[in-house]
């Protein structure tokens, strides 16, 4: 496949700046674009190909978003959808998805969303827990609302969806008409419920005030260098939701996000050459498969200005590839969590890919205050209780500032051990463990959840794992602990399958030859070889270490000495 020429995006007018007065209302910018730049395309849909072989898409201009958006808030309306009112999503990414939630913004409703791929026991759980009042879903979602009555006891209204991701309400052409008002939004309204993805407990409902969402897009505009024109491609569905109020046109890729390890980099390789992608979001785990494909094909992508890879940390291998395929754009890292995002960000120049003392996720952003304090498996209920760490030493994580949510929903306990008074500010403890160096760059060391504790001291996942990812046939590994926690004996899961037991022999005596040269892993002398890892459907990145520690429980480890 042939590259494409850069072409630099139509600017048009500046996006409206965040707004901190009376309404702050993430909706209102889609109104505020169409006033601004009605013809400009608000959002691409895939539905084909054309006879030479292109991606054809479904193109709606800023107006004709907003009509549509129109057109969503008359029908919730008219089904009874009030201000207020907890509306469970259950729709496909693509047209229907973006106009229905943004015209719930607009009458100041509150979307409820759930990965579905979670697991249908957990997904249920998180139904019962939210007692939505309506569901705004597809035929399938609204058949399992039935079938599952007293999870969805909660329902008084249905509004049923088309499964297609091009399905229109609004008349076209458009004949414009004022958009309707937004509902007056304070900054500390509930705007939205969304899930964490559970990879190291029990998916969470986080609530999302409405001026969190207007301090993330001036964070991300402003770190990012985001103008408006620009062209996206988000791989996280709920990242499009941004793109109105930073003046993006979103490209929806062609991809399940139920499945995204199965997604074909070739198609989205052509969506970004088609059509002069300057801005990309998606896993570690994604982006290494295009990265791959491209380094492969000898593909550049030169309309990309910079790729934002979050999820997991991003691997050496990725960091690397990235200038070759990536000419005129850099990949960055933005650190965060459901709970609070952006935290902290880095870019492929920052990073020393020969570091096994963690991942270097950068300098925290403007406005957001890092600290690290000793790692606490109790609930902490104020500052003043925890005890702060040093440069270079490692603790848990905690954060604050404008993104950090407040809340779980119907968790007070969980809230009771996530979140930490100061005075007037709240600290999230990111549940990550991790350190500041000398020069105030935070480094992540793993999930708090998946430290081993031996009986020397704690070992963590990240600079133990780098360790073994040295080794050409470790593309994936985990670190998991045996035993009870104080008294752990350090393995590591390696994500291959030896071709038979003499050789996961000798690659265990490999492995271990490398431990040896580093103090922190010179312990492990037990490996396990798993050739599918399980990993969160979110961002097929985040590997579910204490589910493998269950497994390698039962399983008889290979060690170098036999």
């Amino acid at each position: 496949m042939p590259t494409s020429a850069r072409s630099e995006p139509d600017r048009g007018p500046p996006v409206a700046s965040v707004d901190r007065g009376a309404n702050a209302n993430i909706a209102r910018h889609l109104a505020l674009m169409a006033a601004a730049r009605p013809a400009a395309a608000a959002l691409k849909i895939p539905r084909g190909r054309t006879a030479t072989g292109a991606i054809d898409y479904l193109t709606l201009s800023f107006a004709e978003l907003d009509a549509e958006a129109t057109a969503w808030c008359e029908r919730l309306t008219a089904a009874g959808i009030q201000r207020g009112d907890r509306t469970l999503v259950m729709v496909r990414q693509g047209l229907p998805l973006i106009a229905a939630v943004f015209a719930l913004f607009r009458l100041g409703a509150v979307p409820v969303v759930i990965d579905p791929g979670m697991g249908r026991k957990a997904f249920l759980a998180c139904v019962a827990r939210s007692k939505p009042r309506a569901l705004v879903g597809i035929p399938l979602a609204q058949v399992t609302s039935h079938l599952f009555r007293t999870t969805f006891a909660s329902l008084q209204i249905r509004v049923w969806v088309s499964a297609s991701p091009t399905a229109r309400l609004a008349p076209s052409p458009i004949t414009h008409r004022p958009s309707p008002a937004c509902a007056v939004c304070a900054q500390a309204d509930l705007a939205a419920i969304l899930f964490t993805s559970g990879s190291t407990g029990a998916p969470k409902g986080v609530c999302y005030e409405h001026g969190m969402f207007e301090a993330q897009v001036r964070l991300i505009r402003d770190t990012y260098d985001i103008q408006p024109g620009e062209v996206d491609l988000p791989m996280l569905p709920i990242f499009a939701l941004f793109n109105p109020a930073l003046g993006m046109t979103t490209i929806v890729p062609e991809i399940d996000p139920s499945h995204p390890a199965e997604v074909d980099p070739a198609k989205i390789v052509q969506a970004i050459l088609q059509e002069n992608v300057t801005n990309s979001f998606g896993s570690p785990t994604l982006w290494g498969k295009i990265s791959d494909y491209c380094v492969a094909q000898q593909i550049t992508l030169p309309s990309l200005r910079r790729v934002l890879c979050a999820g997991a940390p991003v691997p050496a291998s990725l960091w690397k590839n990235s200038p070759a395929f990536l000419p005129h754009g850099r990949l960055h890292s933005p650190y965060g969590a459901t709970e609070a995002l952006p935290i902290a960000t880095i870019a492929a120049n920052e990073i020393d890919a020969a570091s096994v003392r963690g991942a270097c996720v950068g300098r925290p952003v403007p406005g957001i205050a890092v600290k690290i304090i000793g790692t606490d498996d109790a609930p902490i209920s104020a500052l003043s209780q925890a005890r702060e760490l040093s440069a270079g030493e490692i603790g848990e994580i905690i954060v604050s500032g404008p993104v950090v949510t407040q809340t779980y929903d119907a968790l007070p306990e969980a809230t009771a051990g996530a979140k930490i008074s100061d005075s007037d500010t709240v600290w999230h403890r990111m549940g990550d463990c991790g350190y500041l160096d000398s020069d105030g760059r935070l480094w992540f060391c793993g999930r708090k959840a998946e430290r081993v504790e031996t009986a020397t001291g704690p070992l963590f996942p990240e600079p133990c794992e780098q360790v073994f990812r040295m080794h050409p046939r470790v593309p994936r590994c985990a670190l998991i602990g045996l035993g009870l926690r104080g008294a752990q004996q350090p393995a590591l899961v390696v994500e291959v399958a030896p071709k038979d037991p003499a050789d996961a022999q000798s690659l265990a005596r490999e492995l271990h030859a490398l431990a040896v040269q580093y103090p922190h892993t010179a312990a492990i002398n037990r490996f396990f070889f798993q050739p599918n890892f399980p990993v969160d459907v979110r961002h097929n990145a985040k590997i579910h270490r204490l589910s493998l520690a269950q497994w390698a429980a039962t399983t008889r480890a290979v060690t170098s000495d036999e």
